[in-house]
């Protein structure tokens, strides 16, 4: 299993929506809200590429109230 943070930037007062709808997707284990440039970080949980993908360009990308993404997927070192 692989795993991905992802930085999200939200609209203007979505903030809440955006966290209660990612906590609803099953590749995604927690969601954190923060305060800075960046509104929430959101931990995927993965078993391949292609899940991620989907998760990240299908599944986020229709949520309602994102405004940006950035995506760190984790390594072993």
């Amino acid at each position: 299993m692989s795993t991905a943070w992802i930085l999200l930037t939200c609209e203007p007062g979505r903030e809440k929506d955006v966290y209660i709808h990612l906590l609803s997707m099953p590749t995604v284990s927690e969601v954190s809200v923060v305060y800075g440039e960046i509104d929430l970080v959101a931990r995927i949980d993965f078993e391949d590429d292609a899940d991620m993908a989907k998760t990240l360009i299908v599944d986020m990308r229709t949520v309602e109230g994102i405004k940006k993404t950035e995506t760190l997927i984790a390594v072993e070192v």
